[in-house]
């Protein structure tokens, strides 16, 4: 295994790690106030100092890890499920069926995924919940396109036609030999799914569009933290140093 993909994977453990084990590594509740350490910096008390409301920052770091990650798996499920359907059936349901689906998907992909996503919650109450559906929602065309044609390309394999022959039904025939063969390039897509999935969400928060105070969340300590840049460069500088390391590990993890 190369070093990029092993220094990738470690990073997801680690984080991953910490966010499960927060409320044992969290020195104080995510939302606790310490009105006496308003806009303290880091010290031995508060690790990562405390915000504008005297909320401990690591402690917030650590439970918004838990947020971004859950709005990105939730996310990548959606868009998985709905993108491996969609590619299989288009690839095996027959011409019409391929036209019909993949003109659909190709309307998916002329819109602008953050305006529509903005649109949908300007409908919508910005919720967690919300913010999961919304992002896997708006981002399965990628992986319908991916496995249509992977599914394309597998038609023609000899192990396909043998299996046809010896009368497989579709069904077996796609849950036991088409998926695993999907396998590898289900994962990559998986992977860098789950990253743009947490950029969105933080990104939609920084807004004030996606995951509500008091809920931590990467994305609104960013936001909290803009207006005192200056003078509390943690507030901003740790939740955006946490979505640079989660994101870039999804990224190496991937690397060929």
């Amino acid at each position: 295994m190369q070093a990029p993909r092993v220094a990738g994977i470690t990073l997801i453990c680690l984080i991953i790690g910490a966010a499960l084990a927060a409320p044992v590594l969290a020195p104080y509740p995510p939302n606790e106030m310490f009105l006496s350490h308003v806009i303290a910096p880091p010290s031995a008390q508060f690790w990562l100092g405390t915000d504008a409301l005297g909320r401990d920052v690591f402690s917030r770091m650590l439970y918004g890890a838990q947020t971004s990650l859950s709005v990105g798996l939730v996310a990548v499920g959606l868009a998985l499920v709905l993108g491996i359907l969609v590619g299989i059936v288009a690839a095996l349901g027959g011409r019409r069926t391929d036209a019909v689906l993949m003109r659909l998907t190709d309307i998916m992909l002329c819109f602008p995924t953050i305006f529509l996503i903005l649109a949908i919650i300007a409908i919508l109450t910005p919720s967690l919940m919300n913010i999961m559906i919304i992002i896997g929602l708006t981002s399965w065309m990628g992986v319908a396109r991916l496995v249509r044609a992977e599914v394309l390309s597998l038609k023609e394999a000899p192990w396909r036609q043998a299996a046809l022959l010896g009368g497989v039904g579709g069904l077996r025939l796609a849950t036991r030999h088409l998926l695993p063969n999907l396998l590898p390039p289900i994962l990559t897509s998986a992977s860098l799914g789950l990253a743009a999935a947490i950029l969105t969400e933080a990104g939609l928060s920084f807004l004030g569009l996606g995951v509500q105070p008091p809920t931590p969340s990467w994305g609104s300590m960013l936001s909290e933290g803009k207006g005192v840049l200056e003078a509390a460069w943690w507030l901003t500088a740790v939740p955006g140093v946490a979505i640079l390391l989660t994101v870039l590990g999804f990224t190496l993890a991937v690397e060929k």
